[in-house]
């Protein structure tokens, strides 16, 4: 099912996602097609392995579809160059980027690096960029600690700054809340709220907290083995669409609550 409106901020059609093996195609998930306005929070869910990274990935374009249209903005993704994209989207990885030796400011000001000439100097308005990701992340108390001494909560922060710094209308993140504990879950969750309800980004992000994205969320995609559905979640809970991502005699989804419960 797909989201329809007047600003799309991606939309897909006959999207297969996968992976090529010797020239081979090793499909994943085929015949995907939706539309995300533009402006809204975006949770991915579904089991463990059912490909929630890889197509993350492959709308990113960090990973090549097997088959199928992307748009981003009204132009097919692959029209666009490597530099063009960077300024579209912005990706924050479960992996930790490799810091080194970086402060925080010096890692959140790589985000413009789509936008600085080839010497990589800061302009006044890129500095305005830079400081006003770090305070609606708050990271600003953070600036001059070297990215290694930063603890797991702190440091998912100081890259999803550096994603606001990219300046892109669209951010997609792979499980951010991984590793953290439920306040810097929480933390995090409302930090990408806000980026849509005061900042007017379009946030696509894949987690685990499947409840709190049922909370939070204007819009869910959920991936199951037969069929990847979109809509709001009120309406994917009237549509029975989380009862089958986990075994029934393991795991109960409560319509009335929409939360999980684990059977005794």
């Amino acid at each position: 099912m797909a989201t329809e409106g007047k600003h799309s901020a991606i939309a897909v059609s006959g999207l297969e996602i996968g992976y090529f093996r010797k020239k081979k195609k090793i499909p994943i998930v085929s015949g995907i097609d939706f539309s995300l306005n533009s402006g809204k929070l975006i949770t991915l869910v579904g089991a463990n392995g059912i490909g929630k990274s890889t197509l993350l990935r492959t709308l990113s374009g960090m990973q090549p579809k097997l088959d199928g249209k992307i748009l981003i903005g009204e132009k097919d993704l692959s029209d666009y160059s490597s530099l063009e994209r960077a300024t579209q989207l912005s990706v924050v990885l479960t992996e930790a980027p490799a810091s080194g030796n970086l402060t925080v400011r010096e890692l959140i000001s790589l985000g413009r690096q789509p936008y600085t000439n080839s010497f990589g100097v800061l302009s006044e308005k890129d500095k305005e960029i830079i400081q006003n990701a770090l305070e609606i992340t708050e990271t600003a108390v953070l600036e001059n600690r070297k990215c290694f001494e930063l603890s797991d909560g702190q440091m998912q922060r100081v890259v999803i700054a550096r994603a606001l710094a990219q300046d892109t209308p669209m951010i997609i993140l792979d499980e951010p809340t991984t590793h953290l504990d439920l306040y810097h879950r929480a933390y995090i969750l409302k930090l990408l709220k806000k980026l849509t309800s005061e900042e007017g980004k379009t946030v696509l992000f894949s987690t685990h907290e499947i409840d709190l994205g049922i909370q939070l969320a204007d819009v869910m995609i959920v991936m199951s083995e037969d069929e990847i559905y979109v809509d709001e979640p009120c309406k994917l809970i009237e549509q029975g669409r989380f009862n089958s991502l986990f075994p029934e005699d393991t795991i109960h989804f409560d319509t009335n609550t929409g939360r999980f419960t684990i059977k005794n």
